[in-house]
C-alpha cells in the first residue's frame, strides 16, 4: 500500500509541475493576473505531494517494507533508527526523490519570500522552475523509481552501504543536494530575465541572495563531504580528486565566479553576458555532476548507479537545458547590451580577471575528469588522470586569484591608480612576507611553496581585516553605532568573512601539505612507535559487538614528547552483518587545534600482531572551520535585509540601461547602499 501512495503522491506533484511550467507563462502572455498568480499555489502543492512521497518512502524503511526494491535493497531490520532513516537518501533513487524535493522548497521559498517581485518577474521564475521539476520527476519516475515493487519480498533486506552508515551520512549529502538544486534558482532567474528581454540591476539585485544562499549550502556540502571522507575512508587523506568529488567542485567554482559577477551587474550594470552564462552553465554543471554519479561511468565510492539508461536521460536533460537556454541568449542578445565600460585597473578588472581564472580552472577540472570517460565510452583505450594532473594545471591558476582577493576591497569602480593601491597595502604585503617566510621556520623545515602559501593566507585576512577598519574609520564622524553598522554590514561583513574563510583553508593546506607523516607500522601489544612529535603504543586488541556488526578494535595511547599520555585512541575493522566481505575501517583520531594524530587499522598478522597506519596532520582543524566560516559569510550575505528593503522594491524598468554609455541609471538610495 505504501509504494501505491507514494507513486500516486509522485505523479500528482508531476502533473502539478507541468501546469506550474505552462500556466504563469501564459498568464505573462496574455496579461492575466491569476495565471500569473497560479504560480505560487501550484508550487506549494507540488512541495506538498513531493513531501508526501518523501515520508511514505522513509516510513516504508522505518517499517521495514521489503516488498519495495529501494527498501529491500538499501535497508535491514538491524540498523539503528537514524540510519534507516538516512538510508533514505543513501542510494539513487531515494537520493533522486530528496533531490526534487529539495528543489520544490526552493520554488515555494522563491514563491514566498519574493513577493517584492513584478508580477510578471515572479511568474516567469517560477514557470522555469516548473519546468526544472517536470523534467526530474519524469527521470525519477520513470528510471529511478523508489517505489518499485518486488515480488516475492525478502524477509530481510541487504542493509545500507556500510559506508554510509556513519554521522557523516546524516548532513553531507542533504546539504550537497539542496546546494545542487539552489543553482536551479539562479538559472531561473537568468532564464526568466531573458524572457523579459532585460538584464539589469534589479535582475541582478533579485538573483543574488538565492545564489549566494546555494553557494553556501553547496560550500558546507563539499566540506562536510571531505570531513567524512577523512575520517571514514581511513586514508588519511581530505581530497583525492576523485571524479565524483571533481563534479561538485565544478558548479562550486562557477557558482563562485557568478557571486562576483552579480555584483557587478547589480553595482555597475556589467558583466551581464558573464553573469546570464555562468547562472546558465552553473546549473548545467549540476546535471553534469549528476551524470557522472548515476550515469555508471566511472566506480566511486560516491557513486550510486549503473544503468546507462539513466545517464542517456540526464544527457537529454543537459542537452535541453544548454541548447533551451543558449537559444534563447541568442534570441535576445540584441536587447541585453554588453554592459558598462570600465577601465585596464579597476574593480570590475580585477573581477573579470577573478571569473577568467576560475572558469579556466573549472574547464581544467572538467577537462581532466572527463577526457578518461569519453576514451573509454569510444573505446580508445584507457587512461587514468590523477593528482599530479589536478595539482599542476589548479594550483597555478589559484595562486594569482588568491592575490587579487586581497586588492579587490581597495580598488575603485571604473577606474582606479595602481599606485594609489600599492601605498595603500604595501606594509600589508610587507608583514604577510614576513608572517609567510617565519612561521615555517617554527615547523622544523622552510619550504618555499609553504612559506608563498602561507604569505597569500596572511594577506587575504589582513586585507580584509583593514578593509573593515578602513569603512568603519569612514562612518566614525556619524558615530560609532553607524560606523559598526556599516562596517558589520551582513553582506559586506559576509563576503569578508568568507574570504578569511579561504585564507585559513589556503593555511590550512600548505602546511598539512608540506609537514604531515605517515607512517605504515607493524604493531603487537607493549609496541611503540613515532609519526611526528607522538609516540603510539598499542595494548591490546580485542572484538567488540556494535548494533549491527562485529569489530576488531584495538587500543592505542598517544604519548607526547614528554612521554605523558595524552589521549587512547580505539580504530576498528568493522564487519557488518550484512556484508561480512567488506571490512571497514573506522579510523580513531585525537583533534588539537594545531594538528591531529590519526590511527587507522590494517591487517590482523596473528599473534596479536596488527599493521595500523599512523598519522599526524597539523592545522587539519582551520581547513574544517574555514569551510564552515566560507558558508557562514555566504549565508550571511544571503540574509542581508537590503535585499528586502522597501525602497529597494523597484520593477525592472526603474533600474534602466542607459543605451548611449551602457550606464546603470540608478536611484540615489540605490547607489550609496553599493
Amino acid at each position: 500500500m505504501l509504494g501505491e501512495l507514494g507513486n500516486f503522491a509522485l505523479i500528482l506533484a508531476f502533473c502539478l509541475a507541468v501546469i506550474q511550467s505552462i500556466l504563469p507563462l501564459v498568464g505573462t502572455a496574455t496579461g492575466d493576473a491569476r495565471l500569473m498568480n497560479s504560480g505560487r499555489s501550484l508550487a506549494v502543492g507540488q512541495f506538498v505531494f513531493l513531501l508526501a512521497a518523501y515520508l511514505i518512502l522513509t516510513a516504508a524503511f522505518v517499517t521495514n517494507d521489503f516488498s519495495i526494491r529501494y527498501v529491500a535493497e538499501n535497508s535491514a531490520t538491524a540498523p539503528p533508527l537514524v540510519y534507516k532513516i538516512t538510508g533514505v537518501w543513501g542510494g539513487h533513487e531515494g537520493s533522486m526523490l530528496f533531490w526534487v524535493l529539495t528543489l520544490s522548497a526552493w520554488t515555494v521559498a522563491v514563491a514566498v519570500f519574493s513577493r517584492a517581485l513584478p508580477r510578471e518577474m515572479l511568474a516567469r521564475v517560477l514557470a522555469v522552475l516548473g519546468m526544472v521539476a517536470v523534467a526530474f520527476i519524469a527521470f525519477t519516475a520513470l528510471t529511478s523509481n523508489p517505489f518499485e515493487r518486488i515480488f516475492p519480498a525478502p524477509t530481510e533486506g541487504t542493509d545500507l552501504n556500510p559506508l554510509l552508515q556513519d554521522p557523516g551520512m546524516i548532513i553531507h549529502p542533504p546539504l550537497l543536494f539542496i546546494g545542487y538544486t539552489g543553482l536551479a534558482v539562479a538559472f531561473a532567474f537568468a532564464v526568466a530575465a531573458l524572457i523579459g528581454g532585460r538584464l539589469d540591476a534589479a535582475w541582478a539585485r533579485w538573483s543574488r541572495p538565492w545564489t549566494t544562499a546555494a553557494w553556501g549550502f553547496l560550500t558546507l556540502g563539499i566540506g562536510l563531504g571531505s570531513w567524512w571522507a577523512y575520517y571514514e575512508l581511513g586514508w588519511g587523506g581530505w581530497w583525492f580528486w576523485d571524479p565524483v568529488e571533481n563534479a561538485s567542485l565544478l558548479p562550486w567554482l562557477t557558482a563562485t565566479a557568478l557571486i562576483h559577477s552579480l555584483a557587478v551587474t547589480e553595482k555597475r550594470g556589467g558583466f551581464k553576458v558573464w553573469t546570464v552564462m555562468l547562472a546558465i552553465v552553473s546549473f548545467a554543471l549540476t546535471i553534469l555532476g549528476g551524470f557522472i554519479v548515476r550515469s555508471g561511468v566511472i566506480t566511486s565510492v560516491h557513486a550510486f548507479a549503473t544503468d546507462p539508461d539513466r545517464g542517456v536521460f540526464l544527457l537529454a536533460i543537459l542537452a535541453v537545458t544548454l541548447l533551451g537556454s543558449l537559444a534563447l541568449y541568442a534570441w535576445r542578445a540584441p536587447k541585453v547590451g554588453l554592459g558598462g565600460v570600465f577601465g585596464w585597473y579597476s574593480r570590475e578588472s580585477l573581477l573579470l580577471a577573478n571569473n577568467v581564472l576560475l572558469v579556466v580552472a573549472c574547464a581544467a577540472i572538467a577537462i581532466g575528469t572527463l577526457y578518461p570517460l569519453a576514451l573509454d565510452a569510444f573505446d580508445l583505450g584507457k587512461i587514468s588522470v590523477g593528482p599530479p594532473y589536478f595539482d599542476a594545471v589548479f594550483m597555478p591558476l589559484m595562486l594569482p586569484l588568491l592575490f587579487l582577493i586581497g586588492i579587490g576591497p581597495v580598488v575603485s569602480w571604473k577606474q582606479s591608480d595602481p599606485m594609489e593601491t600599492v601605498r595603500q597595502l604595501r606594509w600589508i604585503l610587507l608583514v604577510s612576507a614576513l608572517i609567510g617566510g617565519v612561521w615555517p621556520l617554527t615547523m622544523g623545515a622552510w619550504n618555499p611553496l609553504t612559506a608563498f602559501g602561507l604569505g597569500l593566507a596572511a594577506w587575504i585576512l589582513l586585507t580584509a581585516g583593514t578593509d573593515l577598519v578602513r569603512r568603519f574609520n569612514r562612518r566614525r564622524q556619524q558615530g560609532v553605532a553607524t560606523a559598526l553598522q556599516a562596517a558589520l554590514r551582513p553582506s559586506f561583513f559576509g563576503m569578508h568573512l568568507a574570504h578569511a574563510g579561504l585564507a585559513l583553508v589556503v593555511m590550512a593546506i600548505a602546511m598539512v601539505n608540506t609537514y604531515e607523516v605517515e607512517r605504515d607500522v607493524r604493531l603487537e601489544p607493549g609496541d611503540t612507535a613515532t609519526a611526528g612529535a607522538y609516540q603510539f603504543r598499542m595494548l591490546d586488541s580485542e572484538v567488540v559487538r556494535g548494533p549491527n556488526f562485529d569489530a576488531q578494535q584495538a587500543t592505542v595511547e598517544v604519548l607526547n614528547q614528554d612521554g605523558e599520555v595524552i589521549d587512547v585512541l580505539f580504530p576498528q575493522l568493522r564487519f557488518y552483518d550484512s556484508q561480512p566481505q567488506m571490512p571497514m575501517h573506522q579510523a580513531s583520531l585525537n583533534r588539537g587545534m594545531t594538528r591531529d594524530v590519526y590511527v587507522s587499522l590494517g591487517d590482523d598478522l596473528g599473534g596479536g600482531a596488527w599493521t595500523m597506519r599512523l598519522y599526524y596532520k597539523p592545522y587539519m582543524f582551520w581547513l574544517w572551520t574555514g569551510c564552515l566560516l566560507m558558508a557562514f559569510g555566504g549565508f550571511l550575505a544571503a540574509a542581508d535585509r537590503r535585499y528586502r528593503m522597501a525602497g529597494d522594491r523597484r520593477t525592472v524598468s526603474e533600474a534602466n540601461i542607459d543605451s548611449s554609455d551602457n550606464r546603470v541609471v540608478r536611484p540615489a538610495s540605490a547607489e550609496a547602499q553599493s
